[in-house]
C-alpha cells in the first residue's frame, strides 16, 4: 500500500512539473497558442513565402509610366520636316508669334508673344513670353525683342516653366520667323522641338 501511494505521488508531481514548465513557456512566448482564431489568410501573409515589394519596385500601372493607356495606340514622333507642304502655312519651331495663349489655371487666355517649340496635327505647342522682369527666377531665360517688337523698350523673358497648347486660329500674327540663336540652342537643351506626327 504504501509503495503504491508512494508512486502515485510521484506521477502527480510529474505531472505538476510538466504543467509549470508549459505555462514558463507561454509566458516567456516560446509556444504560440494555435486555436481555431488563427486564421488561415494571417498565417499565409506572414509567412516566408510572401514578400512585400521594396520602396520603388512597386509594379507600374497602365497609364501612369507603365507604357501605353491603350491598347493599338502608335506614339507619336517629333520630326525635323512637316509631313506635307500644307503643313508649311501653320506656325513652324522656332518662330514668334501673337497669339491667344491660354492661363496655366484654365481661367481665360490673353494675347501675347510665344514661341513655337513642336507643331502637332491639330495644335500648335508653345512656350509663352512675358514683358515683365523675371530676372529672379531660374525658369525663365532673357530672350532680345529689337527684332521682332518695335515697341518694346527691353527684352522680354521666356518662360521656360511649361508649355501650352494653342489651336491654329488662335495664332494672331508672325512676329518673327525666327528667335535668337543663343535662346533657340537653350530652347533645343530643354525640349524636343519639330513637327509631330506618325511615323
Amino acid at each position: 500500500m504504501a509503495g503504491d501511494r508512494l508512486m502515485a505521488v510521484l506521477i502527480l508531481c510529474g505531472v505538476l512539473l510538466v504543467a509549470v514548465g508549459v505555462v514558463a513557456a507561454l509566458v516567456r512566448g516560446r509556444i504560440a497558442p494555435r486555436g481555431r482564431g488563427a486564421s488561415r489568410r494571417g498565417a499565409k501573409a506572414s509567412g516566408p513565402g510572401r514578400k512585400r515589394p521594396l520602396p520603388g519596385r512597386e509594379r507600374p500601372h497602365p497609364g501612369r509610366g507603365g507604357g501605353p493607356a491603350g491598347p493599338g495606340r502608335r506614339p507619336l514622333v517629333v520630326h525635323s520636316r512637316p509631313p506635307s507642304p500644307a503643313w508649311e502655312s501653320r506656325p513652324a519651331p522656332g518662330q514668334i508669334w501673337w497669339a491667344d495663349v491660354p492661363y496655366s489655371d484654365g481661367s481665360g487666355s490673353k494675347v501675347r508673344p510665344c514661341l513655337v517649340v513642336r507643331t502637332h496635327p491639330r495644335k500648335v505647342e508653345v512656350l509663352k513670353i512675358t514683358s515683365q522682369d523675371k530676372s529672379d527666377r531660374g525658369d525663365h531665360l532673357s530672350i532680345p525683342t529689337a527684332g521682332w517688337d518695335p515697341h518694346a523698350t527691353k527684352d522680354s523673358w521666356l518662360d521656360l516653366s511649361e508649355t501650352h497648347f494653342v489651336g491654329d486660329r488662335d495664332f494672331r500674327n508672325l512676329a518673327a520667323t525666327s528667335c535668337d540663336a543663343r535662346v533657340w540652342k537653350s530652347v533645343t537643351r530643354l525640349q524636343k522641338t519639330g513637327w509631330v506626327y506618325d511615323g
